[in-house]
């Protein structure tokens, strides 16, 4: 009997072996192009020790951690996490909230923070902590969540908060993220859509207020410069607008604000059809910035080509669709809206970084994931595959159960007759 319990304990259904191999394929992509676009930059540098591969071990130290939480998360079954995404919640907040006061400041914003001996950026964990939250919060809910007073108002409330608290740093790019996820799975979840178009007349309102007041106040500043037709304001000087105006017309300063924008369309025009061949491309070389971080994909274009940039963006949307698919095969509701929250917030992400290297949309400076430089990044995204590959193998437990069930089903009901035919077979 013990034995029985103990069977039924550990019994658990397999991952989906696809996703589970598209994540891998993306990392091992990912450390090829950190080597490939930071290796010409690092050994010329003193600052990176003149080795060649600092980006490539430390990028390559975060996907193994990454992979042990990964393989961590996806062993732990997903209805668990509505008992963990509390801790985890409270947990995140308080890192939002230390990092306004001792973190570092990096490119504008304080979003980095040391921890336990690592370099950490919260607002990347904040990302998952508010999509549990919110699964967790709508599937109890129920019914009650079409409700503004009692289901729609308090969500609004938790991430109107957190959004606030990424916005200090400030982190537009971020907080914009978070609050697109957000709103994926709010309408996953059920919600009015006239509440939903109402909060999104409201954060229309509020954002164009906020960036009114900050350039107001930025032209009267004493320390401002004056500014004329004829003047540019530079991202230096105001990055926001300065990203801005690249978008409009990325030839407007090609040595000031539209700089980065400029030089990666040409890194991507330079890659053709076919590309310059895998580490042979030029524009990485001290021209294009944060080429192994927020314009690797410039890289990719330039380096692989049109042929090559198309593969890897086929690969990637069958990867979100993959998950996509998995997340709404869950029999339950909660485990639905963790994994079109998590499938949701890679694809959100991809399309703000790829898009604005491609001038699709005004640049963010945020990561691809799973292929750019970033530690944190890196390992907050495959912790999330850990739970939507946790959640496919409930899924694929349920599947066994059900096949099970109608093969006894059919057996039952067939072995009469089949006891009939033998019976006649033996008096024959």
């Amino acid at each position: 009997m013990k034995q029985q319990k103990a069977q039924t304990r550990t019994k658990r259904g397999t991952p989906d072996f696809q996703l589970l191999i598209l994540t891998l394929l993306l990392v091992g992509f990912g450390l090829v192009m950190v080597f490939s676009s930071s290796s010409s930059i690092a050994i010329a540098s003193k600052s990176f020790n003149n080795d060649a591969l600092y980006f490539t071990k430390k990028q390559l130290m975060w996907a193994i951690i990454g992979l042990f939480g990964m393989f961590f998360a996806m062993n732990i079954r997903f209805n668990k996490y509505k008992k963990l995404y509390a801790p985890f919640f409270l947990f995140t907040t308080a890192l939002l909230l230390l990092v306004l006061i001792t973190g570092k400041v990096l490119n504008g914003a304080k979003s980095w923070i040391h921890l336990f001996g690592f370099s950490l950026q919260p607002a990347e964990f904040a990302k998952i902590a508010i999509i549990l939250y919110l699964a967790a919060l709508i599937t109890k809910k129920g019914e009650r969540f079409r409700d503004f007073k009692t289901g729609y108002f308090p969500v609004l409330i938790i991430v109107g908060f957190i959004a606030g608290l990424i916005m200090l740093q400030p982190d537009f790019g971020t907080c914009f993220i978070l609050v697109s996820t957000c709103g994926l799975v709010i309408y996953a979840g059920g919600a009015s859509m006239k509440h939903i178009m109402g909060s999104i007349l409201l954060v229309v309102l509020g954002g164009g207020l906020a960036f009114g007041a900050n350039a107001l106040f930025s032209s009267m500043s004493p320390s401002a410069p004056a500014l004329d037709s004829a003047t540019t304001v530079t991202a230096e000087q105001n990055y926001k607008i300065g990203r801005i105006q690249a978008f409009l017309d990325p030839l407007s300063d090609i040595n000031g604000g539209s700089l980065n924008l400029y030089r990666s369309l040409v890194a991507i025009g330079d890659g053709g059809v076919t590309g310059s061949g895998l580490g042979q491309g030029t524009m990485k070389l001290h021209y294009l910035p944060n080429a192994y971080n927020d314009f690797i994909f410039s890289v990719i274009g330039e380096e692989l080509g049109f042929i090559g940039s198309a593969l890897f963006l086929l690969v990637y949307l069958y990867f979100i669709w993959r998950g996509i698919i998995v997340s709404l095969r869950c029999p339950d509701p909660f485990g639905t809206l963790v994994g079109i929250g998590i499938m949701g917030l890679i694809a959100i992400q991809a399309f703000i970084n790829i898009g604005g290297v491609t001038q699709t949309i005004p640049v963010t400076g945020v990561t691809l994931p799973f292929i750019s430089y970033g530690g944190t990044s890196l390992f907050v995204m495959m912790v999330a595959m850990g739970i939507v590959l946790s959640i496919s193998r409930t899924n694929n437990l349920e599947a066994i159960k059900e096949e099970k069930t109608k093969s006894v089903t059919v057996q039952t009901r067939t072995s009469p007759a089949l006891r009939s035919r033998d019976s006649i077979r033996r008096v024959r």
